[in-house]
């Protein structure tokens, strides 16, 4: 292992247990080290701080362990038999009407750069660091050691994480197994998984929360889920008792999907209609006063800093369309997953519509990520989910 030399001063952050170290902090290496290879990181003193994965980039190393430990067998274990832990803890590991949940986090869970998520006896691993890549096969045996956990199928989708640049070639397809039904259990709810096809791993687990919120709203009401994708939404505002559910998407697949899912759940019920459109312009054209829950769950505005004022522009004209057209006594669920995004510009965003408007508008609810999303105390940037739950009159 390489040894990294910090610039004096440079340590600062991770002596407050930050996981990333910037290229601008590093002095130099002792060697030349292959994006992915594990480094070992000293301050200018040369005293041990750190072992982290070594990356191409703004960011240069991302840490695994402020110990002087070994990455092995053992390392890879004792980490996600922890991130376990957490979902036993929090009532989402272990049950038998939920098979759904993040096992893995990146930061969240000391482990930068890896998602893993479970659906049923399947998990979905995906890296978005060269370093977690390297290491993927050891991290999936690690998982199938893991008690409490039954993992028969582990498929690997990094194809779209994956830094371009890195040039590695990967296709995503199964490590372990490959014979896995495609229907996974939340809260009691049934969904088909499409992690060969899907966006994520395949499913949008970070909304199961709001979604039993949309779920308590829903009854007797005509709900509009813009952007369904999977149709989560849909789905357990149907279970809830809503009196209408219209789904929009502008993937026809997309739509395929939240029918099949509405099927294997109320199959016949003719509540639901799906439609492939575009989200601006369904929302222009429909009637007003339509709808009296609607739910607005786009994709990130902004992946990046630079696409931030277009961002908060578009999630401003988004709300006004709904603001405009909601029934009077109305809720409106609106999200932001962009990462660039704080919850005060997005707030304003929406606030700005609101204002336009004319309507009187009230806070119920200030939603975020769920507890198998966890936030680092460390690492604040790992907050990137942000929503309101708005009553219209």
């Amino acid at each position: 292992m390489l040894t990294l030399y910090l610039k004096r001063g440079k340590d600062e952050s991770l002596r407050r247990y930050h996981p990333w170290i910037f290229s601008g902090a590093v002095h130099h290496i002792d060697g030349h080290p292959e994006e992915g290879d594990l480094v070992r990181v000293v301050t200018a003193d040369g005293d041990f701080i750190a072992v982290g994965h070594w990356q191409i980039g703004s960011i240069a190393v991302r840490v695994l362990t402020f110990a002087d430990e070994p990455i092995d067998a053992a390392f890879w274990h004792s980490r996600l038999s922890t991130a376990l832990s957490v979902r036993q803890a929090v009532g989402l590991a272990g049950r038998e009407d939920n098979t759904t949940f993040r096992l893995v986090h990146g930061e969240g869970d000391m482990l930068p750069g890896l998602v893993v998520d479970v659906y049923g006896n399947t998990a979905v691993v995906q890296a978005h660091s060269v370093g977690m890549h390297v290491c993927r096969r050891e991290i999936a045996s690690a998982l199938q050691g893991l008690e409490g956990l039954e993992i028969d199928n582990i498929y690997y989708k990094s194809e779209t994480t994956l830094p371009f640049k890195a040039d590695l070639g990967q296709e995503n397809g199964f490590l372990v197994g490959g014979d896995a039904d495609d229907v996974a259990l939340e809260n009691g709810l049934r969904f088909h998984i499409d992690w060969l096809r899907g966006q994520k791993t395949g499913f949008f687990v970070d909304q199961r929360d709001n979604r039993s919120l949309v779920e308590h709203y829903s009854r007797g009401r005509n709900v509009l889920n813009m952007f369904c994708y999977t149709g989560g939404f849909s789905v357990y505002a149907m279970r809830g008792g809503a009196a209408k559910v219209h789904s929009v998407d502008s993937s026809a697949k997309a739509v395929e999907l939240v029918n099949a899912n509405v099927e294997l759940n109320f199959p016949g019920d003719s509540r639901h209609e799906a439609f492939a459109e575009d989200a601006f312009r369904f929302l222009q054209q429909m009637d007003d006063g339509a709808y009296d829950l609607i739910i607005l769950d786009p994709p990130a505005f902004a992946k990046h800093k630079d696409a931030l004022r277009n961002a908060l522009k578009g999630y401003t004209r988004l709300n006004l369309r709904a603001f405009e057209k909601i029934r009077p006594g109305g809720v409106l669920f609106t999200f932001s997953c962009s990462q660039a995004v704080s919850k005060e510009q997005f707030r304003t965003a929406v606030f700005t519509a609101a204002a336009i408007s004319g309507r009187s508008v009230r806070i119920l609810h200030q939603l975020h990520q769920p507890a198998d999303h966890p936030i680092s105390i460390y690492h604040p940037e790992g907050e990137y989910l942000k929503g309101l739950v708005l009553y219209v009159e």
